[in-house]
């Protein structure tokens, strides 16, 4: 009889193979340059760096062994996490699907009007009519309102076969708490790159210099034109699909998994934005933003956002005019 214990994965980060005690302490992490994930070795004062796969194929290490499934969940957890050294814990989008972070309590609030004012549309569209006003604010200023909702819920709790009105309560409060982390990625991730985008079009419109560097402002503000189109389509998917409130509470297992999995995306993006957001963050809208931004910016976007032919077009022509610097010894 095969124990559940021994076929659920550990936990923590753990390998067996010799190659991962022989030469001290290792880390993963992702590579700077293109993010593949790597395994780190100190050596003197160097680095020895060698690509996951890479170090698979060298020590057979395969992806059915026990050290072959670990690597893969390494990798995975790196979309999380920063570095991982033996004996850290893995994150626990690997291990259970729930965030390892923890949303606002405004975002949850929000998410939860957002859900209340939706179940009050499906029996009121113009109760719930955005033109009327922020909903979290009518809800708290306006009793009749709060007695509508109470009413949805006894009648979703009929269509849905529901007990009563708590059952779906306890639903709606579900699907809010699984929506609460996109509304705290709307303000970390979208509203942040939407900013930028407006702060590029004025310096776009206002700034002059000479050619090469106004034609640099005109390629980055196309590239955060792109991801700002991209991002705000990925939000506007997401509000459609669990916009049905009805359909939504009845399948929650789906919504569930549409969330997260829309969630660790947008996640993984704000991860590798946040130097970049960080950056603009700190330059007050008077001031004069640096030229150093600007093109850390355009660095940062040209390989995500530029149409492929054109990257590898201009990856060539860097490459050819500047001379490689080597940071770390790969193997």
């Amino acid at each position: 009889m095969t124990n559940d214990d021994d076929e659920r994965p550990p936990d923590r980060c753990v390998l067996q193979h010799q190659v991962f005690t022989m030469l001290g302490a290792v880390s993963f992490r992702r590579a700077r340059a293109d993010g593949t994930p790597v395994m780190v070795v100190t050596l003197g004062e160097r680095e020895a760096v060698m690509p996951l796969r890479a170090l698979q194929r060298e020590f057979a290490i395969s992806d059915s062994s026990p050290d072959g499934r670990m690597l893969g969940l390494i990798a995975e957890s790196l979309d999380y996490v920063c570095g991982l050294s033996l004996g850290d814990m893995l994150p626990s989008e690997v291990l259970t699907g729930r965030a390892s972070w923890v949303p606002s309590a405004e975002h949850l609030r929000r998410a939860h009007s957002i859900v209340r004012m939706q179940l009050l549309s499906w029996i009121d569209p113009m109760a719930a009519d955005p033109a009327r006003g922020d909903p979290m604010l009518r809800l708290e200023a306006e009793p009749e309102l709060r007695q509508q909702v109470q009413k949805a819920f006894e009648r979703a709790a009929a269509e849905l076969d529901l007990a009563d009105g708590n059952d779906v309560v306890q639903r709606v409060g579900e699907l809010a708490g699984e929506l609460a982390y996109i509304e705290a990625l709307r303000d970390r991730l979208l509203r942040p790159v939407q900013s930028i985008a407006a702060r590029l079009e004025h310096l776009v419109q206002t700034q002059r210099g000479d050619s090469q560097r106004q034609e640099t402002l005109n390629r980055v503000l196309r590239l955060s034109t792109t991801a700002r189109q991209q991002f705000q389509a990925r939000f506007e998917e997401i509000a459609a699909q669990t916009g049905e409130v009805m359909s939504a509470l009845r399948n929650m297992e789906s919504q569930q998994a549409f969330i997260r999995s829309n969630r660790d995306q947008l996640y993984r993006a704000q991860r590798a934005w946040q130097p970049i957001l960080d950056g603009w963050a700190g330059c007050e809208p008077s001031e004069e933003v640096p030229w150093e931004l600007i093109s850390r910016t355009y660095q940062f976007l040209a390989p995500r956002y530029m149409p492929f032919t054109e990257w590898t077009a201009a990856a060539g022509r860097q490459a050819r005019a500047a001379p490689q610097q080597v940071q770390s010894m790969a193997w």
